[in-house]
């Protein structure tokens, strides 16, 4: 299969880049280099590959960013998605097109509500939510409209070596180690009761693939584990793993304006179609990121793991 893939060189990129070439698929990438926003720019890029699927990642994924910069967030996330689907309506019009949301879509839920279904209705919280509920549309739009093949994913957390320390678990992680050198005896943390559907990334990339080749084109998949955690279990987990006891100190900067307190998804629709079940603990995940930092940390001179 010839794949193409945006933002293909981010931390989701280069797991899903890796799962493709080992199923044997030639892989194409573009990422910063290509302003996904511009039409032209993309169908170049498509009409050189001309790919069977297009696995759409480029966007501001940071969801505390949004807040800063959301007209920004709009426009690569909602906007950068039409021009995609309008070059590969040019270039590749049998491809099919993976366009990868987020969970932040169904905003605030109740506990009646969980584990959320993908029928479920969306009401985005956060600048970065509403891009994303908006790229849902532009997507499902050129499947009703042009009758192109798009599959919409909507993955909860996932984490995983590699992954930007901006992001709550690799900042975690980053923090117990830092504190586990200092002899600081103190781990500083933003609100941890907040509860999230954690998956290893090499599990989610997985099932983007599987999507690809067996999904049913129109449909909306979540990509989860369907069980929460909260941020202070993994916290603590993190501690566990690295030897160290702390004592937690919420940082007021680390809290978000907004934050959805649970959420924990059904991925039923997603079993059923493809047969994916997650493969990876998430103790081997966040053993797995630990070692990564670490393995980050021996080779800037004069730092010590």
């Amino acid at each position: 299969m010839r794949a193409f893939v945006t933002g293909g060189r981010g931390f989701v990129g280069r797991w899903l880049t890796s799962e493709l070439a080992g199923r044997g698929d030639d892989v194409t990438v573009v990422d910063a280099e290509t302003d996904v926003t511009d039409e032209q720019a993309l169908a170049r890029s498509l009409e050189a590959s001309r790919p069977d699927a297009v696995y759409h990642l480029a966007a501001r994924a940071h969801v505390g960013d949004s807040w800063r910069e959301p007209l920004e967030v709009l426009r690569v996330n909602a906007l950068g998605t039409a021009a995609l689907l309008a070059a590969v309506r040019r270039t590749a019009p049998e491809a099919t097109v993976l366009v990868v949301s987020s969970a932040e879509v169904y905003g605030a839920l109740a506990p009646e509500e969980l584990p959320v279904a993908e029928d479920a209705p969306l009401r985005p919280a956060t600048p970065y939510a509403a891009s994303k509920a908006a790229a849902e549309q532009v997507a499902l739009q050129a499947w009703r409209g042009y009758g192109q093949r798009v599959v919409v994913v909507r993955p909860f957390n996932h984490v995983g070596p590699g992954q930007a320390a901006t992001f709550a678990v690799p900042a975690l992680a980053r923090r117990v180690l830092e504190a586990r050198r200092a002899g600081t005896g103190e781990l500083a943390v933003g609100t941890v009761t907040t509860r999230r559907d954690f998956t290893d990334v090499r599990d989610v990339v997985r099932a983007y693939r599987l999507l690809v080749e067996l999904a049913e084109p129109g449909g909306v998949y979540n990509v989860c584990s369907g069980h929460d955690v909260s941020i202070e279990d993994v916290a603590l987990r993190l501690m566990a793993l690295a030897g160290v006891e702390l004592r937690m100190v919420v940082d007021p900067d680390l809290v978000r304006p907004v934050d959805t307190p649970v959420l924990r998804g059904d991925p039923s629709r997603l079993a059923k179609a493809t047969g994916w079940t997650p493969r990876i603990s998430l103790d081997q995940t966040l053993r797995d990121v630990l070692s990564d930092l670490e393995a980050g940390e021996a080779q800037v001179p004069g730092v010590a793991s």
